[in-house]
């Protein structure tokens, strides 16, 4: 018995003397690193453990436990941009000029007051956000006796339009002279006469654009 005993006191020392390269770790490990451990399991401190080194394999309940995993931020969603309000619906109208108005004047003829009355009822019983007369001239003439034309008859076709109750806050009037004309250049050569004057009939025009009607 004596001998066994001293045969185990040296086997302990062995294994004391074995895991002294590993003592930092707090506790005695055999030559291939693994943990020695007493008969009842529990793992061998050496003089150098604290309650520091201890690990979860052999003291859980003094190891630091480990943290949790953050969490991803959560990404906030960008906020939907506001919708773009939609453009209130436009009508436009042309009439030729040459319809309306005698040619190089501004008093609505008879026939002319007929169209306009055609465009009226399209209009009349029904709501609109805004009236924009325009009126046009050809090329011939000065540019500034053909812009004050086209204002003038821009303001012949409103007063029409007034005096049969459509609303005179909803009217405005535009004069473009000769600046927008239809043809084309090189498309009616010449200064004047009536097949050039015939030529540029397009050019002379009212339009009337209600917008939002509804």
């Amino acid at each position: 018995m004596r001998n066994q005993a001293l045969f185990a006191s040296i086997i302990l020392s062995s294994l004391l003397v074995a895991g002294a390269a590993d003592a930092a770790d707090g506790y005695v490990t055999d030559s291939s690193g693994a943990v020695v451990r007493s008969g009842n399991g529990l793992c061998w401190k050496t003089g150098y453990w604290t309650p520091g080194m201890a690990t979860a394999e052999c003291d859980p309940d003094l190891a630091p436990k480990p943290k949790a995993a953050e969490r991803p931020a959560t990404k906030v969603a960008a906020p939907a941009p506001a919708p773009v309000p939609a453009k209130p619906a436009a009508e436009t109208t042309t009439l030729a000029a040459d319809g309306l108005f005698a040619f190089g004047k501004a008093t609505l003829l008879p026939k002319g007051k007929a169209k306009l009355d055609e465009v009226i009822g399209k209009i009349k019983g029904r709501s609109a956000d805004q009236i924009l007369v325009v009126g046009h001239t050809d090329r011939i003439g000065s540019p500034q006796a053909n812009l004050r034309l086209s204002q003038k008859r821009a303001q012949a076709v409103k007063a029409y339009l007034v005096s049969r109750k459509v609303d005179k806050r909803l009217i405005q009037v535009e004069g473009k002279g000769s600046a927008e004309p239809v043809t084309t250049a090189g498309q009616c050569p010449g200064k004047g006469g009536a097949k050039v004057i015939a030529c540029l009939a397009p050019d002379r025009r009212v339009e009337i654009r209600v917008i939002g009607l509804k």
